[in-house]
């Protein structure tokens, strides 16, 4: 994977303020505001900024929390995990591993029934959602 590189002012000319604050400056999007919520539709989540491949909408579960939530990426490599301390508390950070934007946090331990145990809960305005348009026989449902 190549990782991008850009100065601060090429990010800007590229993403809209919102997208700029959350993805360059690790800000986080109002709950129940992201366009991507209560998104069902099958399909690919990638990043808004570089357009990897992060998660996939059959990782995708409804977590009640305000924020898109996956239990993994679509690859193990796709994203990048930092301790956060931010905010008087740890959490884990999640960036996108080509281009170190910043996508939201993931949480363990919180009981959710997935296969992983973990919930990514991430800023819609970090994603960019492809629909799947192959016929539902083709895409595995």
């Amino acid at each position: 994977m190549t990782v991008i590189r850009k100065t601060n002012d090429e990010w800007k000319a590229e993403l809209s303020p919102e997208e700029y604050h959350v993805l360059r400056e690790a800000g986080t999007e109002a709950p129940w505001t992201g366009e991507y919520v209560s998104t069902k539709t099958v399909g690919v989540y990638s990043c808004r900024a570089c357009g990897t491949e992060l998660f996939r909408s059959d990782t995708k579960f409804d977590s009640h929390c305000g924020w898109p939530s996956f239990y993994q990426p679509t690859e193990s490599d796709a994203v990048t995990l930092l301790r956060d301390e931010t905010l008087g508390m740890v959490r884990i950070e999640v960036r996108c591993a080509n281009c170190d934007s910043h996508l939201g946090h993931v949480f363990e331990g919180e009981g959710y029934p997935t296969p992983t145990d973990q919930r990514y809960c991430i800023n819609s305005v970090s994603l960019r959602h492809q629909p799947d348009t192959r016929s539902s026989d083709e895409a595995g449902a």
